[in-house]
This record gives C-alpha cells, structure tokens and sequence, in this order.
C-alpha cells in the first residue's frame, strides 16, 4: 500500500471519508480554509527562495495577494470574505516576517519530498509512505530542524506535539533521504503562525520503531475494513470543512431537497421524538415506537443522520461482542488477570484484553460467540443554517 500522513489522519477521523478520497477517488472541493492555508505555505516558500536574493515583505506580500486573488475567484468567495482572508494572510505573513528574517537560517530544503519503505514482517509484505516536509533547516554542522507551518487558531500542548504522528513520520523521512543522519541529531517544529509560537520536539530511535507499528496497525485496520467494506462515518467538527457532506449518510438528508421537505412524516415524527425526549415520565412507549420508525427511515433512505425544525437525530452503530466467558476464565486465570472480569461484563473483558501483547489478543479471537450491532439514537437540538428550507 502506498499512503501517506494526511491519509492515515484522515482514515482516523473519519474512515468514510477516507473511502471517499483514497479509495473511491471522489474529488472534493478544498475548503476556503484549506486554500487560505496553502497559499500561506506557498509565500512562504517563497520567502525562503534565495533568488538570487531573499524576497523584501512587500514582495511576499504581493506574492500572496496575487495568488489569493486567483484562488478566491476559483473558489467564488464573497467580498467581504476574501478582505477578511487577505488581510489575515498579510497579516501573519508580517508577523512571520519580523522574527524570521529568511538571511538568518541556513535552509537545506523546501518542501522536501520523501518516500520510507515500511516493512511488515508478519505479512510479509512492504509498504510505502509519502509526504512532503515544509522546511529543513540545519542550525549547526552536525543537527536538522524539519519546521511544519500551522494556519490553526488553536495552539496545542507540548504533549501533542510529543506525540504528533505527523512530526514522527518526517523524522522517519529525513532520516531514510540522508541516512547519515540518526534521530537524535533532528529536532521536530510545528510553527503557529496565527500565534507566532513554534513548538519543537525530538524522537529517539524507539520512537521511530513505535511510529512504524503504529503505521502499520493503521494499515492492517484499513485493510480489514476494505475486506468488509466497512468505513463508518463519524460526525465532529471537522465536518464543517468536508466536501463529501451532500453524499454522507450523516449529512444527505440535509442536501437531498427532494426528500427532506416534502417528507412531512418523518419531520412529524422527528417533532414527536425531541417532545418525547423532553418529558421525564410516561413517554417510554412512545419512545421506542419512535424509534421504530426513525431506524425504518433512515434505512429506508440509506442514511445515519436526520433533521428536522428542532435540530437533528445521529444513528451510531457499535459493535458487542459476546464472549464465552467461561472459556476466558480458563485462558486469563493463568495470566494472573481473571481476578480483574470476575465482577464485570464484556466490556471490562475488552479493555482488559487491550493491553495485552497482539498475538495474545488473536487467541481470543476464538471464543467470541458472536458480534452484534448496537444502533443507538442521540438528539441534537443544534440548528443548522442549511436548515431553513426544511
């Protein structure tokens, strides 16, 4: 397989996602906020071009105006918008600008280009992984700075960026381009340009083997999910900034106008439901009746999520396992941890089975007596702006 880090996120936030542009090759279209953080990235890249001297400001800043320009007209951003994003860019930039003169760092590489082998040796099988470093640096003879550029508002903590899989993987990168470089001599930055903050991190040899099991965990979930076809979607924020929301089982009944409007039975049903849900007592009859009719639907129309006039319903779908209990007895009483599932269900059971090493984990594998599905229905009384049709 040959996958990268943008990828592995993105198959961590959202598996259907990941579906829809690395397995389905769906074309999405980039969010405004994606483009404004890639024509930041291309000024400064620019700014770092000893050409054959370094750019003034006014230069990166015209540099960025012309292909912001561009870009929002593509995009068909209003006016007022694409002010606001020029200003915020010009603005970063000057900032950026003032506490990095671009003649006071020796830069080896923009936008360096890597490729690692990762090897699996219980597959016996290899796989590529490809990404694009921002900036490396070299401070003195013998030590590497690989500097990734953040657009976000929110600045995490130092022990994000410890354990940032991204920065992992570029230390992998830059230690298999130049493999006279050992971890210990690279140091990881991500820079927030909102905030003009760099937060900086190192990676040991160890930590570089953990990436590589930890990558390959994430391959074998992807592969196993291929096999099923199973890539469930899962709602959060970044849903905002998705481009696959029309064709989403979460979000479809929001865009198909066609269904949503005129079905006046399940907006009718939905009502019932937020005023069944809202009374304390008497109404649990009425309740399941409800969501009865609600799973009919959202089956029916091949959907996880609805909305009505009082905000929207999310189906989520989970996964029970049944374990033979008395088997695990006999299986984790020599390992010294039944005495921790005496008192507990499966779920401890699971948690409990977590810890232990892989290839002890497959071994109960064989003593689940069956897999069944949990649908559960949460209510959300958040209403949308797309919503004012419905």
């Amino acid at each position: 397989m040959r996958t990268s880090y943008s990828a592995l996120e993105t198959f961590k936030i959202c598996p259907l996602k990941y579906k829809f542009s690395q397995i389905d090759k769906i074309k999405g279209e980039k969010s405004k906020e994606a483009v404004f953080g890639s024509v930041i990235h291309s000024a400064l890249r620019f700014m770092f071009t000893k050409n054959p001297l370094f750019p003034t400001i006014d230069e990166v800043l015209n540099y960025f105006s012309d292909i912001w320009s561009g870009e929002s007209l593509t995009l068909k951003i209003p006016e007022n918008q694409t002010d606001s994003y020029l200003e915020e860019g010009k603005k970063i930039l000057r900032k950026f600008f003032l506490k990095n003169q671009p003649w006071n760092f020796n830069i080896v590489d923009l936008e360096s280009r890597f490729e690692v082998i990762i090897e699996d040796p219980n597959q016996k099988e290899s796989h590529i992984l490809a990404g694009i470093i921002d900036r490396v640096d070299k401070p003195t003879d013998d030590t590497y700075e690989i500097i990734d550029y953040k657009t976000s508002r929110r600045m995490p903590s130092q022990d994000f960026v410890d354990k940032n899989l991204q920065l992992s993987i570029y230390n992998l990168g830059l230690v298999k381009r130049w493999t006279h470089i050992s971890p210990d001599q690279v140091t990881l930055s991500l820079y927030f340009l909102e905030h003009g903050e760099k937060l900086s991190s190192k990676r040991s040899s160890d930590d570089l083997a953990s990436t590589k099991n930890q990558i390959l965990l994430a391959i074998k979930d992807i592969r196993e999910r291929e096999r099923s076809s199973e890539f469930p979607p899962t709602p959060g924020p970044w849903c905002g900034f998705c481009p696959y929301r029309p064709i989403c089982p979460m979000w479809k009944h929001l865009y198909k106008k066609e269904d949503a409007p005129s079905d006046e039975e399940i907006k009718s049903i939905i009502r019932d439901y937020f005023e069944a849900k809202n009374s304390v007592l008497g109404q649990y009859d009425k309740i399941e009746m409800l969501q009865a009719k609600i799973h009919h639907y959202l089956d029916e129309k091949g959907l996880e999520r609805i909305f009505g006039p009082d905000g929207y319903i999310t189906r989520r779908t989970a996964e029970k396992k049944n374990y033979d209990l008395e088997r695990a007895r006999v299986m984790l009483q020599p390992l010294g941890l039944w005495q921790e599932v005496l008192k507990v269900d499966e779920k401890k059971l699971e948690k409990i089975l977590k810890t232990l090493p892989e290839q002890k984990q497959k071994k109960f594998d064989g003593i689940v007596k069956d897999i069944k599905k949990v649908s559960t229905l949460t209510i959300s009384r958040k209403r949308l702006q797309i919503e004012k049709d419905l």
